[in-house]
C-alpha cells in the first residue's frame, strides 16, 4: 500500500451492456461509488466527481478570468486571503499626456493616418539642425588649420614682419651730402722733411728730442741721466771722428746718456745740410763720441773698450758709445753692452722720423 492518491481502477466494460443506473451528481451518502464514464465520450483530464472528497483527481475548477485565483476552501491553490490584511493597489498605467511630451501618437480606430504635416516638420527641423552642425564643424576646422599654419610660421621664424605705413605728412627736404672732386694730397714724406733745412725747421734741442726722464725699448727699462747740446761738433767727438764731422759741415751736436743695469750709453745726434753730408758722415765714420757722465751716471767708457756705432736717416747722423760702468772692458761676445747701444741707438732713429711726421703734420694743416 503507497502513500497518496492513486488512480481509480475501472471496470472492463462489455460491449453492448446496458449503463448501469447512478445516483445523481451531488446527492448524499458517503462510500458511494463514483460514476463511470462512457467509454465512447472522451473526457477532460482533471475533471472529477466533486461531490465528495476522497481518493481521486481534485474537482475540477469553473474557468477564471486574469488575476490571482479565487480563494477555496480546501484543494490546491492559493492560501485564503486575510481580510484583515491591507490591500495591494491595483497597477494602473501612468497618466502622462503622450501629445505633450513630444512622442508621436500611434494613430487610433479604423481608417486613422499619421499627420504628415508635423513628420515633415519634425524631418525639416532635424536637416536644418544637421546643417547648423556641419557648419560649425567646418569654422571651428578652418580655425583650427589657421592655428596650426600660425604656430608652424612662428616655429620656423619665417614671418612678415609689419609694414609701416608712410608717413603722409610733409617733410623738410633733406641735405643731400656733397663730395668735393679735389683729392687731398697725401701728408708729407717724414723723410723729405728730413732732408731738406727749408722744410725742416722745427726748434730742435735735447729735451724736445730726449723727452722724459726715462725710456722702455721692448721690455727693457733705462734711466735718463746727463743731456747737452754744441754747435761746434768736434769738440764732442774724439779719435777722428771730429776731423769727420767737421769736413761734412756739422752744424750741431746732441748729446743724452741712458744707463741700466751698470751700463751706460750715450748717443751724439749730428745736424747737416743735406742728407747727402749726413750719409757722408756715416760712411766715414771712425773713432767714437766722447761719453757724457753725470745726473746719477758715474764716468764709463775712458781707457777701456766700449761698443760703438753710427748711422744716419735724413740730414742727421747719429752716433752711440756703450760699456760698463765699472771699468770693465766690453769683449766682443759680450751682448749686454752690445743690446743696450742698440737699444739707444734705436730709440734715436724712432725720436727723429717721429720729428718729421709732426713737422709734416703741421705743414699740412
Amino acid at each position: 500500500m503507497t502513500d497518496g492518491p492513486q488512480q481509480p481502477n475501472t471496470p472492463q466494460e462489455t460491449p453492448g451492456s446496458p449503463e448501469q443506473a447512478q445516483p445523481p451528481q451531488g446527492s448524499p451518502g458517503a462510500g458511494e461509488q463514483p460514476r463511470r464514464p462512457n467509454p465512447r465520450q472522451p473526457t477532460l483530464p482533471f475533471r472529477a466527481d466533486t461531490s465528495s472528497p476522497g481518493y481521486g483527481y481534485p474537482p475540477a475548477q469553473p474557468p477564471q478570468g486574469y488575476g490571482y485565483p479565487p480563494a477555496q476552501p480546501s484543494g490546491y491553490g492559493f492560501p485564503p486571503a486575510d481580510p484583515a490584511a491591507p490591500q495591494q493597489p491595483a497597477w494602473s498605467p501612468p497618466a502622462v499626456n503622450l501629445a505633450q511630451s513630444g512622442f508621436p501618437q500611434q494613430p487610433h480606430g479604423p481608417g486613422a493616418e499619421p499627420d504628415w504635416s508635423a513628420l515633415a516638420e519634425r524631418t525639416e527641423a532635424e536637416g536644418r539642425r544637421r546643417k547648423v552642425l556641419f557648419a560649425a564643424g567646418g569654422v571651428l576646422a578652418a580655425a583650427l588649420v589657421a592655428a596650426i599654419v600660425a604656430t608652424a610660421v612662428v616655429v620656423t621664424g619665417h614671418h612678415k614682419h609689419p609694414v609701416a605705413a608712410p608717413d603722409t605728412a610733409p617733410s623738410s627736404p633733406q641735405p643731400t651730402p656733397s663730395f668735393s672732386d679735389v683729392t687731398p694730397p697725401p701728408p708729407p714724406d717724414p723723410l723729405a722733411i728730413l732732408s731738406d733745412p727749408k722744410k725742416d725747421t722745427a726748434p730742435l734741442t735735447p729735451d724736445g728730442l730726449f723727452p722724459g726722464t726715462q725710456l722702455v725699448m721692448d721690455g727693457r727699462t733705462y734711466a735718463k741721466g746727463a743731456t747737452d747740446s754744441t754747435a761746434v761738433c768736434a769738440d764732442y767727438a774724439a779719435a777722428g771722428l771730429g776731423t769727420v764731422l767737421s769736413d761734412e759741415g756739422c752744424r750741431k751736436m746732441l748729446r743724452a746718456t741712458y744707463e741700466r743695469g751698470g751700463v751706460a750709453v750715450t748717443v751724439g745726434v749730428a745736424v747737416f745740410d743735406t742728407k747727402a753730408e749726413a750719409d757722408k758722415a756715416k760712411t766715414d765714420f771712425t773713432g767714437y763720441v766722447v761719453p757724457l757722465s753725470g745726473a746719477g751716471v758715474p764716468a764709463f767708457c775712458h781707457a777701456t773698450a766700449c761698443h760703438t756705432s753710427a748711422n744716419s736717416v735724413g740730414r742727421y747722423a747719429y752716433f752711440t758709445i756703450s760699456g760698463f760702468t765699472n771699468g770693465t772692458a766690453v769683449t766682443s761676445t759680450d751682448t749686454t753692452a752690445r743690446q743696450a747701444g742698440d737699444d739707444i741707438a734705436s730709440f734715436a732713429f724712432n725720436r727723429i722720423v717721429q720729428r718729421g711726421r709732426d713737422e709734416g703734420q703741421s705743414q699740412g694743416s
